[in-house]
């Protein structure tokens, strides 16, 4: 049995990893905002411990972690996406809204975990596991994504850094780009998602890659393969594609 931190565990992707988890008997530590949520899950599988607390404060952030002893595996999932429609009149209150929840709270969220995953607190002798759920609109630039692709891309540069400094304490980091997934974020999306994924395949995806301590996770690769080629391609001839069809 293995001790599972999951942030967003309340809907989409982490609630899938949740309950996937706790289906195999692992022990979940379920964290989302939502208590009636997190409750409903607890009701399922008595070995989840259900932690409430907004991932943008860091005195709740410091409390739910305080009693938590033990990780295997940690995967910050939680996040949001909010769309910029005027590029001239620019929302700086969404745009840090967007930037403090999907990458500063990771922040946080690292500072008490961190520790905790070190092997030299663990009595299990297996690399403990640090797992980014990112996105695969951090590959390309799409229009009105300012906000949620920045802090994607973001997430990915922390992740691939840690990657190195951690390699010696013995924690394996993973960076996952998921394509487009039918989550209660994607409901709202107006424009067509090809591939379009459950959360529970997505789940299945990312257990499997961590189980294979993969370091970079794709999926679907007909689509992840596609944006990496089209980033290879000069910018105006992306640019001129997205304007006329993406905008």
């Amino acid at each position: 049995m293995k001790h599972v931190l999951i942030t967003g565990a309340t809907s989409g992707i982490g609630q899938s990893l949740a309950l996937s988890y706790a289906s195999a008997g692992h022990h979940v530590y379920a964290c989302g905002r939502n208590e009636e949520k997190l409750t409903a899950l607890v009701r399922q599988y008595e070995n989840i411990t259900p932690l409430s607390f907004d991932i943008t404060d860091k005195t709740q952030v410091k409390a739910a972690c305080a009693n938590i002893n033990e990780i295997d595996i940690v995967i910050l999932n939680a996040g949001d996406c909010l769309y910029m429609d005027d590029p001239l009149h620019f929302d700086s209150e969404r745009f840090e809204f967007i930037i403090n929840t999907n990458l500063v709270s990771m922040g946080a969220m690292l500072e008490q975990l961190l520790p905790k995953l070190a092997p030299t607190n663990r009595q299990n002798t297996e690399n403990p596991q640090l797992v980014f759920i990112s996105s695969s609109a951090s590959l390309l630039p799409f229009p009105k994504a300012q906000a949620y692709g920045a802090s994607k891309a973001g997430v990915d540069y922390l992740a691939n850094s840690l990657a190195l400094d951690l390699a010696k304490h013995r924690i394996d980091v993973c960076l996952v780009h998921p394509g487009f997934i039918k989550t209660p974020l994607t409901d709202k999306n107006t424009f067509d998602m090809p591939f379009l994924m459950s959360s529970e395949e997505a789940a299945d995806r990312i257990i499997e890659g961590i189980t294979k301590r993969k370091r970079y996770l794709q999926f679907p690769k007909r689509l992840t393969v596609f944006l990496h080629l089209l980033s290879s391609l000069p910018a105006r001839c992306w640019q001129s594609f997205a304007s006329k069809r993406l905008s």
